[in-house]
């Protein structure tokens, strides 16, 4: 037979849930996989009730619980809900306020020591590439080879400083009802939404025949699916959180946005960069072939000084040249006047019958050269 029941992942069919103190019980004792022997929420302790600025719900408990050995302890629950992914700051800021509460000191003769906690993050998102619905992180103690040290323990020291939590990913809930602990989350399994209202989840109430606590949570939901009180409630929790979902929405793509803008303008500067790398490459190139070019036509320069200074030399020896070229052609025109002189003195010397010998002591002239003439 199916039967409709409110669906408990608004926060006011929680709240309703969890108020019935035999429900806290049977959920928290499926969850702890421990006899929760009695509970006691803590005094105002409920949160997002007003619906201000976040998705989350939480309700923190002090129980008694038994282990398998008959031992009865106390212990803090903080159980955290939520159905829209929330920054993990968040479940740390409610962490640290538990453990800065002084209400959470033991007073059974380890005084200065905090009551050991566990929280249980019920979870409306995924968490990372986690395929388990339910993942359980418990802390143990080690000595250095990494050996487990089990003598002293649980030790009230450690216990005040380390906590155990349950992870219950809601959206891999899907059906599974083939343990207690499923079989109690089943309630939550957000895969039998009626396809009339997600105010609604469609159970089969065959899997809850005979067992008296699952009977009595089935039955409390459906007397909360008739409340006209809570689906109101269900209601304002609708538009409340797709107001959020609209913020979230526009922050995302305001952020995307953001992210392509940052992400080109990084690839343009990087452009830049490399075009600016290479301007000055080139520019460093061009500097040092222009030092060359510079050197190049000082050593040209030099040359063409010691080149002129080399040709006025020459300039200068060749006026010289000429100078002495002109002084000994006047020589010469003297020499060739005054040698025509003798050989017409000469001549006219022979004219008048003078011998040779006699021309020669008259000019001083060989008398072999005077016979040339």
């Amino acid at each position: 037979m199916i039967v409709q029941i409110a669906n408990p992942i608004y926060d006011s069919v929680f709240k309703y849930l969890m108020e019935d103190e035999r429900i806290a019980k049977t959920i928290l004792s499926a969850l702890l996989k421990k006899d929760v022997v009695s509970i006691e929420a803590r005094p105002h302790e409920y949160t997002n009730q007003t619906r201000d600025k976040i998705s989350m719900f939480r309700i923190d408990f002090s129980a008694r619980v038994r282990e398998s050995d008959g031992e009865e302890h106390l212990i803090l629950i903080e159980l955290q809900k939520t159905w829209l992914e929330t920054e993990t700051l968040r479940f740390r800021q409610y962490l640290g306020a538990q453990y800065s509460d002084k209400r959470n000191i033991r007073r059974d003769g380890h005084d200065g020591f905090a009551i050991p906690m566990v929280t249980i993050y019920l979870l409306g998102h995924r968490v990372g590439d986690i395929e388990e619905p339910v993942v359980y992180v418990n802390h143990k103690s080690y000595d250095y080879d990494g050996n487990e040290v089990i003598k002293g323990m649980p030790d009230p020291f450690i216990e005040s400083l380390v906590h155990n939590s349950i992870i219950v990913q809601i959206p891999l809930l899907r059906g599974q009802v083939n343990n207690r602990l499923f079989k109690v989350l089943s309630v939550f399994d957000q895969t039998q939404v009626s396809d009339d209202s997600r105010h609604l989840l469609s159970l089969d109430r065959k899997y809850y025949e005979g067992d008296d606590n699952m009977e009595y949570i089935v039955h409390k939901l459906t007397e909360a699916a008739a409340s006209a009180e809570l689906r109101q409630d269900m209601n304002v929790e609708d538009e409340f959180f797709t107001a959020i979902e609209d913020r979230d929405t526009a922050i995302m793509n305001r952020d995307k946005a953001i992210k392509e803008r940052d992400q080109k303008l990084k690839e343009q500067s990087n452009k830049i960069s490399e075009q600016s790398n290479k301007i000055s490459e080139q520019s460093n190139k061009i500097s040092e072939q222009s030092n060359k070019i510079s050197e190049q036509s000082n050593k040209i320069s030099e040359q063409s000084n010691k080149i002129s200074e080399q040709s006025n030399k020459i300039s200068e020896q060749s006026n010289k040249i000429s100078e002495q070229s002109n002084k000994i052609s006047e020589q010469s025109n003297k020499i060739s006047e005054q040698s025509n002189q003798i050989k017409q003195l000469v001549l006219a010397l022979k004219a008048k019958g003078l011998t040779l010998l006699e021309i020669s002591k008259i000019t001083g002239i060989d008398t072999a050269l005077l016979e040339k003439v």
